[in-house]
């Protein structure tokens, strides 16, 4: 089927307005939207590099953490790194200049500072810990979230990695309220900063709660006023993060001057430049993003699993705009690479467009970011 409308005819201006959604409301830009830092999370399986480029187009987001790195017992070698993070070969910053953080998972606190070092001489964006993953497979690896069980190897793994990179090179960390619940979040970010590290983002769910609604916004703001002053490191705030309102109410119950991101921005990727009050995607915009995208994943994903990376991204997106639903529902049994290209032929003119203001900015991704 040919889609009607912005998928057809002249390709759109790949511009941003500062407006609301509402298109014929102005937006003032407030104090406290425009001062709000935002983080774009990670999501193993959908937000890697390849979605981080597409996102950090739009503007909006200060700093991105890659997926998890595991770590067992080995020194990985570089390549293990640029794997997950090809950004490092750009200044650990996506084509847009978003700086990109490394994220290390592991249970070993020797081995995670040995990779931590090997990592800190690729020069990336600083260090970030894992202590919040809820899979199943991790945690029976002793990785991410059932670690938060045992604070005290907690404290030991940040002190290690902290000392191991230089001073100048940030470790950080994210942890959700607990394993099977929150009793020990106050025990862990203690020990987080007390070993070292230079800022926390909180989770505001346990792994058993996993990604059910609601996020408990006011544990954060408890967990934040636990520590003691000399201890109260930055801390970043993250869950159930979908619109405007949300952001600004996280804020004001957890009293954290920064968020972080995951499914809200993969759903609407103009979500970070509304909440700094600078305007919205409109879905004009998305038929050049989505191109994009698929253009990547190509380069990096094995054939037979591209398709399902399309139509993940747009069953996000079309619950937030209408549009996206006819272009799910056209490839929604569709597993062939080939059919889903043909498609793109068909109802996007955008990328002569797109590859001539590539051209003009950077190399595209093939060249930049090998796969």
């Amino acid at each position: 089927m040919v889609l009607e409308g912005p998928f057809s005819g002249k390709p759109p201006k790949m511009t941003i307005r500062r407006v609301a959604e509402d298109p014929g409301e102005v937006v003032p830009t407030h104090p406290s939207w425009s001062a709000m830092i935002l983080l774009l999370a990670p999501m193993e399986g959908l937000l890697d590099a390849t979605l981080r480029d597409v996102l950090t187009r739009t503007g909006g987001i200060d700093r991105c953490v890659s997926e998890f790195i595991r770590v067992t017992n080995t020194v990985l070698p570089e390549r293990a790194f640029l794997r997950v993070v090809p950004e490092l070969l750009n200044g650990s910053r996506t084509r847009s200049g978003v700086p990109v953080r490394p994220q290390l998972l592991g249970s070993d606190p020797a081995c995670l500072a040995d990779n931590a070092a090997r990592l800190a001489g690729m020069r990336p964006h600083g260090i970030d810990l894992n202590f919040g993953c809820p899979a199943k497979t991790v945690n029976q690896s002793r990785g991410g979230a059932v670690l938060l069980d045992e604070p005290e190897l907690v404290g030991r793994i940040v002190a290690a990695v902290r000392r191991a990179v230089p001073v100048h090179v940030p470790v950080s960390a994210k942890m959700r309220l607990g394993y099977n619940d929150d009793h020990r979040a106050e025990e862990c970010a203690f020990a987080i900063a007390e070993a070292g590290a230079n800022e926390l983002v909180v989770h505001a769910r346990t792994k058993a709660h996993g990604y059910r609604p609601p996020a408990y916004w006011e544990r954060i703001a408890q967990v934040r006023e636990s520590l003691p002053p000399h201890l109260r490191i930055p801390m970043i705030a993250n869950g159930d993060i979908w619109t405007v309102e949300d952001a600004l109410r996280c804020q004001n119950v957890t009293g954290c001057h920064a968020l972080m991101m995951g499914r809200g921005m993969v759903t609407n990727p103009g979500l970070a430049l509304s909440i700094k009050g600078q305007g919205f995607v409109p879905w004009e915009m998305m038929p050049g993003l989505l191109l994009a995208f698929w253009q990547q994943v190509g380069l990096r994903v094995d054939k037979r699993h591209r398709a399902g990376r399309l139509k993940q991204w747009l069953n996000y997106l079309r619950r937030y705009y209408p549009q996206a639903q006819q272009a799910f529902d056209d490839l929604r049994l569709t597993n062939d690479a080939d059919t889903v290209q043909h498609w793109f032929d068909r109802n996007v003119c955008v990328l002569p467009k797109i590859q001539a203001e590539q051209a003009d900015r950077t190399p595209l991704v093939a060249e930049a970011f090998p796969a």
